[in-house]
């Protein structure tokens, strides 16, 4: 790896700016609808849209199963998604610290290229910004999408019912558990590795079993948990969870229990909360089974038209109890 880094110049919109978008930004984002004017000229979807952003100031950048430019593309399409909107363009915004490595930013450049193709979207345009020295931890990146709403899709937090099942698509809280363990904060050693990726073909192959699919949640900052009690509220509905029945990787368990943690409530970067209709709930699973990023697809839980607004956790010894509601600082703090 080179010496070379950003300095305040790439910033200032002459020749080094030039030389850092054409070398780095342009060289990986490259398409037909990439611009360098002042704003992306766009073909107009034939149905309804969807727009989100995003802002991502992970630190470190750089983890266990990707880095804040994989993130940064992957929030944005797995936020459209829940909508269920295909991803079709982003826009990202850099802000760079002063002195940060070129080497560094061209490997997040080349993360978001590779996971951009291969969620099917496309960046049009972008902008950076160079802050001095202390002014920024690294890179900050802020992703702005536009997906277009499948006919079919009408998904929303109001819209979970008495009867519906819960699904998570995969084990949850490795995305939480490998920031985490790469602050090296409590020297605990483990290959726990994010859960972090593209989720827009997750979301698409639930509309080949139905499209009676009332929720879909990206369970990102706060995990499953925070989800849950969010929904909760919206739909003014009970949920309950049966704990033998969530999926939780037998490493971030260890690490959970060594630290007191919840992994309820570590986030997730690869997984998705579903509410559908019992008589679809295992059907969908089994078409979750077949994906790539979702083989682990579980059932988790039950709406309930009781307890609304609280999550209750029936143990594997056969008791009840309420799931804690979150509040304050949830750690470990990912952006």
């Amino acid at each position: 790896m080179s010496d070379r880094t950003v300095t305040l110049a790439h910033g200032a919109g002459g020749t080094q700016t030039n030389e850092l978008i054409d070398s780095v930004f342009k060289a990986h984002f490259a398409n037909p609808m990439f611009t360098g004017d002042d704003a992306a000229v766009l073909p107009q979807p034939k149905g309804q849209i969807a727009t989100s952003t995003d802002g991502f100031i992970v630190s470190p950048w750089k983890f266990n199963g990707g880095n804040i430019g994989k993130l940064s593309i992957c929030g944005t399409v797995n936020d459209l998604s829940c909508m269920g909107a295909k991803p079709l363009y982003l826009t990202c915004a850099f802000v760079i610290e002063e002195g940060f490595s070129l080497d560094s930013l061209e490997e997040i450049a080349a993360a978001m290229e590779k996971t951009a193709a291969e969620a099917g979207v496309r960046i049009v345009a972008g902008d950076t910004k160079v802050a001095g020295k202390g002014q920024c931890d690294g890179v900050f990146i802020t992703t702005t999408g536009i997906g277009e709403i499948m006919p079919q899709a009408h998904t929303s937090g109001t819209l979970a019912k008495p009867g519906d099942a819960v699904i998570v698509t995969g084990d949850v809280g490795r995305h939480g558990c490998t920031i985490l363990l790469a602050r090296n904060d409590f020297g605990i050693e483990s290959d726990v590795d994010s859960d972090c990726a593209p989720l827009w073909g997750t979301v698409e192959s639930l509309y080949s079993v139905t499209d009676e699919i009332h929720v879909i949640r990206d369970a990102t900052r706060g995990g499953v948990g925070t989800v849950l009690y969010e929904i909760a509220g919206q739909s003014n509905i009970g949920i309950t969870l049966d704990a033998a029945s969530v999926p939780v990787d037998p490493r971030v368990k260890g690490v959970c229990g060594m630290l007191g943690l919840e992994p309820l409530y570590l986030a997730c970067e690869g997984r998705l909360v579903i509410f559908a209709p019992q008589e679809h709930a295992e059907a969908l699973v089994a078409e979750l089974r077949k994906g790539k990023y979702s083989q682990n697809a579980a059932i988790i839980g039950r709406v309930t038209a009781e307890n609304a607004g609280k999550v209750i956790m029936e143990t594997e010894i056969g008791t009840q109890t309420i799931l804690p509601q979150p509040k304050g600082e949830l750690l470990p703090r990912i952006c």
